[in-house]
C-alpha cells in the first residue's frame, strides 16, 4: 500500500471509531475528517468544501423542505385519517396497517416525521388494546426504516449511492430504481414485524389506563415546614415514601448536593429531596408528605408577585409528555438555557431517561434525544415550546386538516417534483429545488419554517463525508481493500462478495449514522465490482439496503432512539427483533439484487 492509501484507511478507521464512539455529533466528527483529509493532501484544498454543492446534498435539503410542507398542511393527516385502524382491528391487524402506513409515508418523506405523526397514534391504539407501547412502538419505527429503502428519495443512503453511480461515469439511478428489490424486501421484513412484535418486544407493562411506563421520574421536592418529613432522619422519611415506591437519591441544602447521603441526616424545612417515582405517584406522594415540586415555587417567583402560591398537589390536567427527538434544536440544552419559564411560561418538572439517572440539577440537566420531559403549563403554551424545540407530545391529537388549500398546494408540488424527477427530463436535485421554490412561493409552508425543516447536522455531515469518500477511489485505497478483502473471505465467488458486502454495511448502520456508512462503503462496493470485472449495480444497490437496516441498537438511526424513551426500552432489547428481522433482509435481498441487478 502507498502512504496515501494508509493515511485515508486510517483517517477513516478513526472516522468510523470517532462515530461509534458518539462522544461528538457526527456532523462535527466529518467536518474534522475533512479537514484531517484536506490538511495531510488527500484531498485539494480547492476541492474541500466542494461536497456541500454536491447533487446529493442539495436533493436531501430540499426534500426535507417538501416533507415538511406535506405534514405542516394537513395533507399527511389526511391520509393518515382514512387509512389508519379502528377498534375493529386486533393486535394483529393494527401493528399490520400502522407498518403499511408508515413504510408507505417513508418512501415520499423523512423517515422521523413519519414516525413522529403517527407514535401518539400507537401508543392510543396500545391503551385501547391492552397493550405495552413498546409493542406498537418498535415495528413501527423499524417498518419506517423498511419503507425508505424503495425509492431514491426515500432515505439519504439512495441518494449517495445514486451519486457515486453517477461519478462512475453512468446515469443516476432513477425514482423507482430501488423499488423492485426494496419493496419486496419491505414486505417481508414487515410479515416479521406483525409476526414476532407481540413475541420479541419486551413488554413494559404500563402503569394505568391513561399512561405508559416510560421509567421513573427524577424529581426535586422542597420540604415545607408543615411536612411530616421535616425532622426526621432520610431513612425514616424512605420507609414513609415505600407506599408510593419512591426512593431518595440525594439531597440539596444551601446549594450543596449530596449524592446518597447518610440516610441518619436530618431533613430540615426547604430541604429539596430528589426523589425517583412513577408519574402516577407524584400527586398522592406529594399530597400526603408535605412536599411541593421545588420547579413549580420556582416558576411561581418567576412570574411575579401577583402569582398565587403554588398548590402541593399536582393538577395533572395541566401536565404534558414531550419527547424529545433526535433533531431537536433543546437537544444538548437544559431548562435554565432554554428559559421555559420567562419565555414560554411553562414548569419542567421532571425527566424521564430509561436506563440513566441524573446526577444533576434538573434546571440545568441538559435534554437527550429519546428523553421524556413532563412540562407544567397552559397547553398552548406547551405546544408552542414543542413546536419550537422539536419535541413530539405523547398525547394522542385529533387528526384535522387545518387549510384544505395548503395541504392541495403541497400535494401537487410534492407529486410535480416526484414526476419530473423519475422522468429524467432534468435531474433530481434540480427537481426537488424548484419544487422547494415552488412551495415557498406558494407559501405552502411557513418561511420562518424553510430553514427549520432542515436537518442540518445531516446535510454538513454530507457535505463533509462526500471529498473523503471520493479520497478513498482517487488513491486507490478502495480497490485494495477490496482485493484484499476478495482474496480473504470471497475468493473468486463474488456473490460471497456481495453478501459480505451487505453483512458487513448492516453491521455498521447499527452503530453509524446510514449516511456516513453509506458514503464510507460505496467507493469499497464499486472497487469489488472492479477487481470482478462485473457490474457495481449490485454491490452498490446492496449498500444502500443495508445502510437502510439499523434494527440492532437504538442509536444506528434516529427513529430507533426516538421511541426509547416512550416505549421504556433498554439498550438491548433492540436485538431481539432486529436479528431475525436484519437476517430476513439478507435472505430476502441477496437473490432479488442478482435477479434485478444481474453481476
Amino acid at each position: 500500500m502507498t502512504s496515501s492509501q494508509i493515511l485515508i484507511l486510517g483517517l477513516l478507521a478513526a472516522t468510523c471509531g470517532l462515530f461509534l464512539w458518539a462522544r461528538w455529533r457526527h456532523d462535527v466528527v466529518a467536518v474534522a475528517s475533512l479537514l484531517a483529509a484536506v490538511f495531510c493532501g488527500l484531498v485539494p484544498m480547492g476541492e474541500a468544501f466542494q461536497g456541500f454543492s454536491h447533487p446529493a446534498v442539495i436533493s436531501v435539503a430540499c426534500i426535507l423542505i417538501l416533507s415538511k410542507a406535506l405534514e405542516e398542511s394537513g395533507a399527511i393527516d389526511i391520509a393518515a385519517r382514512r387509512l389508519l385502524p379502528g377498534d375493529r382491528f386486533g393486535f394483529t391487524g393494527t401493528v399490520a396497517v400502522l407498518c403499511v402506513l408508515v413504510a408507505t409515508l417513508s418512501a415520499f418523506m423523512n423517515n422521523v416525521g413519519a414516525l413522529a405523526l403517527l407514535m401518539p397514534v400507537a401508543l392510543r391504539m396500545a391503551a385501547r388494546q391492552g397493550q405495552p407501547g413498546g409493542r406498537y412502538l418498535m415495528p413501527l419505527a423499524f417498518a419506517s426504516l423498511l419503507g425508505g429503502m424503495t425509492t431514491l428519495i426515500g432515505t439519504p443512503p439512495n441518494l449517495i449511492v445514486s451519486s457515486f453511480r453517477t461519478q462512475e461515469g453512468q446515469q443516476g439511478f432513477g425514482m423507482f430504481d430501488f423499488s423492485e428489490v426494496g419493496v419486496a424486501v419491505a414486505l417481508s421484513g414487515i410479515l416479521v414485524l406483525i409476526l414476532g412484535s407481540r413475541f420479541l418486544v419486551p413488554a413494559r407493562e404500563r402503569a394505568g389506563a391513561d399512561s405508559f411506563e416510560i421509567g421513573a421520574y427524577l424529581t426535586e421536592t422542597r420540604v415545607l415546614p408543615q411536612s411530616r418529613l421535616a425532622g426526621r432522619s432520610l431513612a425514616e422519611a424512605e420507609q414513609a415514601l415505600q407506599a408510593a415506591d419512591a426512593q431518595i437519591l440525594g439531597l440539596i441544602r444551601n446549594r450543596v448536593r449530596l449524592m446518597a447521603p447518610n440516610m441518619d441526616r436530618t431533613i430540615l424545612a426547604e430541604d429539596i429531596l430528589i426523589i425517583e417515582a412513577e408519574i402516577l405517584h407524584l400527586a398522592p406522594l406529594l399530597g400526603g408528605t408535605g412536599l411541593e415540586l421545588a420547579e413549580a415555587r420556582a416558576g411561581s417567583q418567576d412570574a411575579g408577585p401577583s402569582t398565587n402560591a403554588t398548590k402541593t398537589t399536582l393538577d395533572l390536567s395541566t401536565l404534558a409528555e414531550l419527547v424529545v427527538l433526535p433533531s431537536a434544536t433543546c437537544s444538548g440544552r437544559s431548562a435554565a438555557e432554554l428559559h421555559l419559564r420567562s419565555v414560554y411560561g411553562i414548569n419542567l418538572l421532571a425527566i424521564s431517561r430509561q436506563g440513566q439517572r441524573s446526577t444533576t440539577r434538573l434546571r440545568t440537566t441538559g435534554f437527550r434525544p429519546g428523553d421524556v420531559l413532563l412540562l407544567q403549563g397552559a397547553p398552548d403554551r406547551v405546544a408552542e415550546f414543542a413546536a419550537a424545540s422539536g419535541c413530539v407530545p405523547l398525547a394522542d391529537r385529533e387528526l384535522r386538516l387545518p387549510d384544505p388549500a395548503r395541504a392541495l398546494r403541497a400535494t401537487l408540488i410534492m407529486a410535480s417534483a416526484l414526476a419530473v424527477a423519475a422522468s429524467g427530463i432534468v435531474p433530481p436535485a434540480v427537481a426537488f429545488a424548484a419544487g422547494a421554490l415552488i412551495a415557498v412561493i406558494a407559501r405552502s409552508l411557513p418561511l420562518r419554517q424553510i430553514y427549520e425543516a432542515v436537518d442540518w447536522p445531516v446535510i454538513v455531515m454530507l457535505g463533509a463525508l462526500i471529498p473523503v469518500a471520493g479520497a478513498m477511489e482517487s488513491t486507490g485505497a478502495a480497490d485494495a481493500v477490496a482485493q484484499w478483502g476478495i482474496a480473504t473471505f470471497a475468493s473468486e465467488n463474488p456473490v460471497i462478495a456481495l453478501v459480505l458486502l451487505l453483512v458487513i454495511t448492516i453491521t455498521l448502520t447499527d452503530f453509524m449514522n446510514n449516511a456516513a456508512t453509506a458514503a464510507v462503503m460505496c467507493p469499497i462496493a464499486i472497487g469489488i465490482a472492479g477487481q470482478y470485472g462485473v457490474s457495481a449495480d449490485p454491490f452498490l444497490m446492496a449498500v444502500a439496503i443495508g445502510a437502510s437496516c439499523s434494527f440492532m441498537t437504538p442509536i444506528g438511526h434516529q427513529n430507533n432512539t426516538l421511541i426509547l424513551g416512550p416505549g421504556g426500552f433498554r439498550f438491548g432489547d433492540y436485538w431481539r427483533l432486529g436479528l431475525p428481522l436484519e437476517i430476513t433482509v439478507v435472505v430476502v435481498a441477496v437473490p432479488m439484487l442478482l435477479w434485478v441487478w444481474p453481476l
